[in-house]
């Protein structure tokens, strides 16, 4: 397991968390999440994407912890939560139940909370749409820079007309089993062009090498297979809550035509934001505007129990 030390200060460092938990999956996998922010608040929940950790919604989270409870978990042999020991520990499937597992963890029954994700975390989402678990919880949801399904055959990555030689090509440098090293100045640039924007800070540039080269070897490749054979179609049919995308024009990896696919296909869709220019980090490359996007949705659609605040207000002027 990679540890959160990518960064250690500045808007992009991750912060201290008011809680840690280890949340047990339906397997029994261990998945390390963080809970940050004041008790009441209303909730958030964010799920990173592929070779990605907590780290990755740093911005985020030291925005939106001043005013909601914000809770985020590394995906599973990300960050600070075990890798799987055999590739049966790999699908959509142990992906929808860790999101169910976590939102079990973290809320209250009946609690409901924005949910966002970021690449294979949308997906993660995507693959929850339809348990007990995530409708209980979900009241809104936010898709960034993901997709559900053609994302090897659709992927800018190789520069060649679209075809059955670049799939292929993608398909192997994707799921290479090489690992990736330290992070040079080739390296950056090498992530720059797959991943982000050519206005990209090498700031922001950095931050995202080391987050996603401290993913594991085995833990990336494996991962890679399942996004090779994704088909999540079906999910975004079953997302039955209000749903806004978020998606760079720019972006290699999931590019903009598998949003607008998706937000088309919504059940409850609030439209797609096209951010120009900008990559598929958009986390990273764009932070004011998914935290507002997030905040957005919120304010229209999580409501704090008014009767519990009462009750609290009661007993503190009581005291």
């Amino acid at each position: 397991m990679s540890r959160l030390t990518h960064v250690t200060s500045g808007p992009f460092a991750p912060p201290s968390a008011a809680r840690e938990l280890t949340v047990v999956s339906a397997d029994g996998a261990r998945l390390h999440a963080e809970v940050h922010g004041p008790e009441g608040a209303p909730a958030v929940v964010l799920a990173h994407g592929w070779t990605c950790s907590t780290a990755f919604w740093a911005a985020q989270i030291r925005d939106l912890a001043v005013d909601h409870r914000v809770i985020a978990y590394d995906q599973r042999g990300h960050g600070r939560s075990a890798a799987p020991d055999g590739v049966e520990g790999y699908s959509t499937t142990a992906l929808a139940d860790d999101l169910e597992a976590v939102l079990a963890a973290t809320l209250e029954p009946g609690e409901r909370a924005v949910l966002a994700g970021h690449s294979m975390g949308g997906m993660t989402i995507m693959a929850a749409s339809t348990r007990p678990g995530f409708r209980e919880h979900a009241a809104a949801v936010l898709l960034c820079s993901t997709g559900s399904s053609r994302l090897v055959a659709e992927s800018l990555v190789v520069p060649m007309r679209a075809g059955w030689l670049r799939t292929r090509i993608t398909r192997s440098i994707l799921g290479a089993k090489a690992p990736l090293g330290p992070v040079t100045p080739m390296a950056r640039k090498i992530l720059k062009y797959a991943t982000m924007g050519a206005g990209s800070s090498p700031e922001r540039v950095d931050v995202c090498a080391r987050i996603v080269h401290g993913c594991p070897r085995v833990v990336r490749y494996r991962w890679s297979h399942v996004l090779d054979e994704l088909e999540l179609d079906a999910g975004v049919l079953e997302l039955t809550v209000p749903t806004a995308v978020v998606a760079g024009t720019a972006d290699r990896m999931t590019p903009v035509t598998l949003a607008r696919r998706i937000a088309s296909m919504l059940p409850d869709s609030l439209g797609l934001t096209e951010l120009p220019g900008l990559g598929h980090m958009t986390p990273v490359e764009a932070p004011e505007a998914i935290t507002a996007g997030i905040r957005d949705l919120v304010e229209s659609y999580v409501r704090v129990d008014e009767s519990q605040s009462q009750v609290q207000g009661l007993e503190g002027s009581s005291a």
